[in-house]
């Protein structure tokens, strides 16, 4: 921990936080909690840049439940900011990103004293083996044989890492385990081997420069990473489908994962758009909570695994709209969602399901953004590779999700990134 931040319970917070005069930064982190490790590097550097213009404590948030309870801390991490002991900015959560907590301050701070501090910045620069960017069941797996081959590796993730693992409710047919698995799990099990077999970790991190030909990437502003290979590994993110009310409705009855979400719907009507294997799979775990699903299909057959249909079938909360597509989100209240215009594709006559909430199973589309006009891709958009994971670029492989290939499972990202990881540590060792 920083010499700048200071750890304090639930006696101490009365004098070191509401009756201290000025600016106090607060972290309520916890054990095993990804998103704290993610921020706890964060929080440091931070504290040493702006120690001299605000105090920043720590509070261990399963030991101080009470003081918790009070300030209606509900997770962990959670960083307040307050002046002269009172609540001064909205409380940051989950996964803090290093320019958030920055931000934040400099809104609180005199502009003089916040350029003074950013130019008081020292980057610093890390040299590794082998830079994975993505850390989903390629990225993870490609860390773990450039670790054990005795390689330097770093892995970088926008998120906490884990990929869509982390939002999918069950992995089936995973080897070596029978039953489904949660994929929230895999994704513990993934990261902490990883970390067991030396690979070191950025996550909640902001790629804000990017040079796959010089193999360099700049992390927060303030990190440059200089490696010898690089492994593309950023996975795939929900398509959108690009009707009206889509954007303005996103989280508000517009949801792309049933994981976080579908709980909300506890006797509710949903709609499902989609017929492929995400689709009725998470329609099946919806019914868990919702009254009744509608799922809405543009062919006239599903085109997910027959285990899966079969099941969708027999599901008395399930009704489908086959040969439909949707046409407008709508909202009567304003609130959020409570309709979903759809049109009949042989008749192109239009009409409006009623329901509380929509979840949309479109597909997927690759995370290049960062990497635009580097690669050769095919056409529709994803990394080509050839048989040892190699892109157009020397010495930059790509894996998982984000290549061109015909079948996307966590068994074949797994593939992926351990071809990829065996192919550069070689190309090293030349």
């Amino acid at each position: 921990m920083s010499a700048f931040i200071r750890e304090l319970d639930a006696q101490q917070f009365q004098g070191d936080v509401i009756d201290r005069r000025g600016l106090v930064v607060v972290d309520f982190y916890s054990t095993e909690c990804p998103p704290c490790e993610a921020l706890a590097p964060k929080y440091d550097s931070v504290a040493e840049g702006y120690g001299a213009d605000a105090a920043f404590v720590k509070a261990f948030r399963q030991g101080q439940r009470e003081l918790a309870d009070r300030l209606e801390v509900r997770a962990s991490p959670t960083v307040l900011f307050f002046r002269d002991g009172v609540e001064v900015a909205p409380r940051l959560t989950g996964a803090i990103k290093r320019s958030e907590l920055t931000r934040t301050l400099d809104a609180l701070l005199p502009k003089d004293r916040v350029a003074a501090i950013h130019s008081s910045v020292r980057p610093s620069e890390t040299a590794c083996d082998v830079l994975i960017l993505g850390a989903g069941p390629a990225g993870i797996t490609a860390g773990i044989y450039a670790a054990q081959a005795k390689l330097r590796t770093i892995v970088v993730d926008v998120g906490l890492g884990g990929g869509n693992l982390t939002v999918t409710h069950q992995v089936s047919n995973f080897p070596g385990f029978p039953k489904p698995q949660p994929g929230y799990l895999l994704a513990h099990h993934l990261l902490e081997h990883a970390r067991e077999a030396g690979v070191e970790m950025r996550l909640a991190a902001e790629l804000t420069a990017v040079d796959l030909q010089g193999k360099t990437v700049e992390l927060d502003g303030v990190e440059t990473i200089r490696a010898k290979s690089v492994i593309v590994a950023t996975g795939s993110s929900p398509r959108t489908l690009g009707v009206k009310g889509e954007v303005e409705f996103k989280g508000k009855g517009v949801s792309y994962c049933a994981t976080c979400d579908a709980k909300y719907y506890e006797g509710k009507h949903v709609v499902v758009i989609g017929g492929g294997n995400s689709a009725i799979e998470e329609s099946l775990f919806i019914t868990r909570f919702a009254s009744k699903v509608t799922v809405v299909h543009q062919l006239a057959e599903l085109q997910a695994n027959k285990t899966a249909q079969a099941m969708a079938f027999a599901n008395p909360k399930i009704d489908f709209v086959f040969e439909h597509e949707p046409r407008e989100f709508v909202s009567h209240t304003g609130r959020g969602v409570d309709g979903v215009v759809v049109e009949d594709l042989r008749t192109h006559e239009r009409r409006t399901l009623d329901c509380d909430g929509v979840f949309v199973f479109a597909g997927m589309r690759p995370n290049l953004e960062a990497f635009e006009g580097c690669f050769e891709l095919d056409r529709f958009g994803y990394v080509k590779v050839d048989d040892e994971m190699r892109t157009n670029i020397p010495g930059v492989f790509a894996a998982g999700d984000v290549i061109s290939k015909r079948y996307r499972q966590m068994t074949t990202a797994v593939s992926d990134g351990t071809i990829a990881s065996i192919a550069t540590a070689r190309d090293l060792a030349a």
